[in-house]
C-alpha cells in the first residue's frame, strides 16, 4: 500500500512540475521576442477579420509568422484574461515583437486605417463612384443617396468597412452639421427651410473656390432672393444638362435661353434640388452671410470676383473681365 501511495505521490509531483515547467515556458515565451519579418522588413502586415475567434487569430498568427507558436499566444491570452479585449482590424506587426507586444496591440486597436477625401462640390453619383473604387472598403452600394445630402470630408476607417456603411456616415455627419449650422441661422433669411440652405449652399460652392469669398457670395444671393431677382448662376444651368458633369466648353447662348427647372437664368427663385454636395464652409455663409448689398458678382482675373450692389459698378467690372479675356486671349496667338 505504501508503495502505491509513494507512487501515486511521485506522479502528482512530476505533474506539477510538468505543469510549472509549461507555464513557466509559456510565460517566458510570450514576453519573448518573437521572429524577424520576412526580407528584413520593419513589419508585417496582418488582417484580423471581424468575428475571428482566440483560436482562428492565433493560428492566423502563426501562419503570418509573426509568432512562433499560437499555443504561446493563445495561453498568454487566457492567462491574461484578455481573449474578449482583441479587436479585428488590419495591423502592422513590428518586427520580432513578442506575443505580449502583439496583444496590447489588438487590445489597444491601433490597426491600419484608410481615407477617403472628398472634395466640395462633387455630385452624389461621383461620390459613389470614388466609394466604389475603393479598394480597401468592401461589399456592393445598394444606396443612391440623394443630391447634396452629403458631407464632403475626409473619412477615416479600417480595411473592411462596407461602402453602404461609409456613404451613411458621410449622410449622418452631413444630417448633423446642417443641424448645428441651422440653429445658429441669421435672421430673417429668404430661406424657408434647411433643405433651401442645401441648394443654395451648392450654388455657392460651385460658385467659387476661394474660402474667404463664401459669405459674400452667398450674400449676393440671399439679396436677390430677397428682392425676388433671378439668381442667374451658370453651374445651375450645368446640372440641368449634364447633372453636374463638367461640360468642357463655355456656356452657349442657347443653353443660357433653354427652360429647365434648374436654369437660374430663366427661373425665379431656386431650383428644385441642390446641384452638388456643399461642405460645411458654404452651408455656414448661406445660414449667415456677409452683411452687405451687393447684387452682382463676376471673375476678377486673379481666381476670384470683383463684387458690385448696382448694375453700373457691375458692368464696369465685366468690362474689367473682358479686357482681362481678351488680353489673355492676344497672349495665347502669340504663343503659337
Amino acid at each position: 500500500m505504501r508503495t502505491i501511495l509513494r507512487a501515486v505521490f511521485v506522479v502528482v509531483l512530476l505533474a506539477a512540475a510538468i505543469g510549472a515547467f509549461g507555464a513557466w515556458y509559456i510565460l517566458n515565451e510570450f514576453d519573448a521576442a518573437g521572429p524577424p519579418a520576412v526580407d528584413g522588413a520593419e513589419e508585417t502586415i496582418v488582417s484580423v477579420p471581424m468575428g475571428t475567434g482566440l483560436n482562428q487569430l492565433a493560428a492566423t498568427l502563426e501562419r503570418d509568422g509573426v509568432v512562433k507558436s499560437a499555443l504561446v499566444f493563445r495561453a498568454g491570452v487566457i492567462v491574461n484574461r484578455k481573449a474578449a479585449a482583441l479587436k479585428a482590424g488590419e495591423y502592422a506587426i513590428p518586427s520580432r515583437a513578442s506575443p505580449s507586444d502583439i496583444m496590447r496591440l489588438l487590445i489597444e486597436g491601433k490597426s491600419i486605417v484608410y481615407k477617403l477625401t472628398l472634395a466640395e462640390g462633387l455630385t452624389s453619383a461621383m461620390i459613389v463612384e470614388l466609394v466604389r473604387n475603393h479598394p480597401s472598403l468592401v461589399g456592393e452600394i445598394t444606396v443612391a443617396p440623394a443630391e447634396g445630402t452629403l458631407l464632403p470630408e475626409t473619412y477615416i476607417f479600417n480595411r473592411g468597412m462596407s461602402r453602404d456603411a461609409l456613404i451613411a456616415r458621410m449622410q449622418q455627419d452631413h444630417v448633423r452639421v446642417l443641424d448645428e449650422l441651422w440653429l445658429g441661422r441669421a435672421p430673417n433669411l429668404p430661406l424657408a427651410s434647411k433643405e433651401e440652405a442645401v441648394i443654395l449652399a451648392s450654388i455657392v460652392e460651385k460658385e467659387t473656390g476661394v474660402a474667404e469669398e463664401r459669405p459674400r457670395v452667398a450674400a449676393v444671393f440671399v439679396n436677390r432672393l430677397r428682392k425676388g431677382m433671378k439668381l442667374q448662376s451658370d453651374p445651375t444651368i450645368i446640372y440641368g444638362l449634364t447633372k453636374g458633369v463638367p461640360l468642357g466648353r463655355g456656356i452657349r447662348k442657347s443653353e443660357l435661353d433653354r427652360p429647365t427647372a434648374y436654369n437660374t437664368y430663366v427661373i425665379f427663385g431656386l431650383p428644385p434640388t441642390p446641384i452638388a454636395n456643399p461642405g460645411k464652409a458654404s452651408l455656414a455663409a448661406v445660414l449667415n452671410p456677409a452683411p452687405t448689398e451687393d447684387l452682382f458678382f463676376v471673375a476678377d482675373g486673379t481666381g476670384g470676383h470683383a463684387f458690385a450692389a448696382t448694375v453700373q459698378e457691375h458692368e464696369k467690372n465685366v468690362q474689367k473681365w473682358r479686357e482681362i479675356e481678351r488680353q489673355r486671349a492676344a497672349a495665347a496667338n502669340l504663343r503659337r
